[in-house]
């Protein structure tokens, strides 16, 4: 990381960064061009082991590429605001991100449910409790992703003095 002044080394700092992120985007190889694909997700932390799990169909480009190569990256962000000085012609953006790569384990039977039900859905208020359809989970990919490497970054904005 060239920015070592804005890297976050504090493993419960990045926790909290990956839970205020609604997207997981990931990167697949597909030749020539990555492929990038936003995706919705659950997490689980297990000491300093963070697995995230996404849901999908059964078919498809992310699907083939995902079984073909079984790793990952993966970027998720938050973004905080954008500052611009006139006097300087400066503009910087303030965020928070998290990056890194990942292990894909595709799961199947009980386990499949329970990262839908337990991880996936349980994540959000809207769906924790939702009824549903468990019928779909017959053609619905579920994958673990877990993370190998990873690595933290923020621009915070600067706190003004209170007058």
């Amino acid at each position: 990381m060239r920015r070592k002044d804005r890297e976050i080394t504090d493993f419960d700092r990045i926790i909290e960064i990956i839970d205020r992120c609604e997207i997981l985007r990931i990167g697949l190889a597909d030749g020539e061009f990555p492929y990038i694909v936003p995706l919705n997700f659950g997490y689980t932390v297990s000491g300093k082991q963070i697995d995230f799990y996404v849901h999908g169909a059964l078919a498809g480009r992310k699907y083939e590429l995902m079984n073909r190569n079984k790793k990952c990256s993966f970027e998720m962000d938050i973004p905080i605001r954008i500052d611009c000085d006139a006097g300087k012609k400066k503009a910087t953006m303030h965020y928070k991100s998290v990056m890194g790569t990942a292990s894909i384990t595709f799961l199947e039977g009980a386990e499949k449910r329970k990262a839908i039900d337990d991880v996936i859905m349980a994540r959000w208020d809207e769906t924790r409790h939702f009824d549903y359809n468990r019928e779909a989970l017959a053609i619905t990919a579920v994958a673990r992703l877990s993370v190998l490497e990873l690595t933290a970054k923020e621009n915070p904005p600067l706190r003004k003095a209170k007058e």
